[in-house]
């Protein structure tokens, strides 16, 4: 039988793997889609089912590059040396494995996602390379924009219209490709900003707990810039304006441009917000007992998007 300090160093490690994994975080790579999937079910227009699996096969795997990819770039300035144990990276010890990996997941996901915009139209695979740009320049050398603290804004634009644009186009019908590149915008724009917004505030929440290690390795997130009292301040206020950018179309819009009542069910993500704004508030100067942060941000982000896109779905049967 082990000894029980080797079982304990097998559970922590299982545990750091559970980490550098990161399932729940692909909630954000399907949301824009699963979001778009809603919008057209729910306006009894057609949505293709097999484009829908193929874009989100194609969105974890790209959502995969980019995780992969932050780790080996952090690995090169140093970030992660001691605040990250989970990093892939440290884990393994092989950065040029772990970079490998990232780039395979990158050429299988554009390869699927260069198949959707065959069967639908190429704007689809434009927006996705743009979406992938916005990522690079938030981690890669020498833009590295995250250390500015612009990865926020960039977060937003890539999950907000730039993937829900890509997304009502690949779930509706093959058309002409004059008509098939026409890029959705205003609906991009609708339906994507709040969502968009929620999983921005994963990205501004995941600040907290290493506030300290990045600013000793120039990484200046707006959680150093402002200082985390005042970072967490601003935790309602995103989460204010996610529900204000989703309930606006379904309370003060004309009527022919309503959503149904049924898109409310966003508010479902409001018990964990709760929380994510009450540990905030008292412990941000307390990097260990907010290291979950994030993750209450996480369920926030998928329980409201989720939310949206069943309310909108139902609103199909409300007229």
């Amino acid at each position: 039988m082990p000894e029980p300090e080797v079982v304990a160093s097998r559970y922590a490690r299982r545990q750091l793997w559970t980490a550098a994994i990161k399932w729940p975080m692909y909630a954000v790579a399907v949301m824009p889609v699963l979001l778009a999937a809603g919008w057209r079910f729910g306006r009894a227009e057609p949505v293709r089912l097999d484009q829908l699996l193929l874009f989100l096969l194609a969105a974890v795997l790209l959502l995969a590059w980019e995780n992969l990819a932050n780790d080996v770039f952090d690995a090169d300035t140093g970030v992660d040396t001691h605040g990250k144990p989970h990093s892939l990276v440290n884990l393994t010890g092989r950065r040029d494995r772990v970079a490998a990996l990232a780039n395979g997941c990158l050429v299988l996901g554009l390869a699927l996602m260069g198949l959707v915009a065959w069967r639908s139209s190429p704007a689809v695979l434009l927006l996705v390379l743009a979406c992938c740009g916005l990522g690079y320049l938030y981690q890669g050398p020498p833009f590295r924009l995250g250390y500015r603290g612009l990865g926020e804004p960039l977060c937003w634009l890539a999950f907000g219209p730039l993937a829900t644009a890509a997304g009502l186009l690949a779930l509706a019908p093959a058309a002409p490709a004059a008509v098939a590149s026409a890029v959705p915008w205003a609906e991009a724009l609708e339906l994507g900003s709040g969502a968009a917004l929620a999983t921005t505030l994963v990205l501004f929440c995941s600040h907290f707990h290493q506030v300290d290690d990045d600013a000793a390795h120039g990484k200046r997130s707006p959680v150093v810039h402002l200082g985390p009292a005042a970072a967490a301040a601003l935790v309602p206020w995103f989460i204010a304006a996610t529900l204000a950018f989703q309930w606006a179309p379904v309370l003060v819009a004309p009527a022919a441009q309503r959503w149904p009542l049924t898109a409310l069910l966003g508010a479902i993500g409001l018990p964990p917000a709760r929380r994510l704004i009450q540990l905030l508030s008292r412990h941000h100067h307390e990097p260990e007992r907010i290291s979950g942060s994030k993750f209450l941000a996480l369920r926030f982000q998928a329980l409201n998007g989720l939310g949206l896109a069943a309310g909108l779905a139902l609103g199909r049967w409300l007229g």
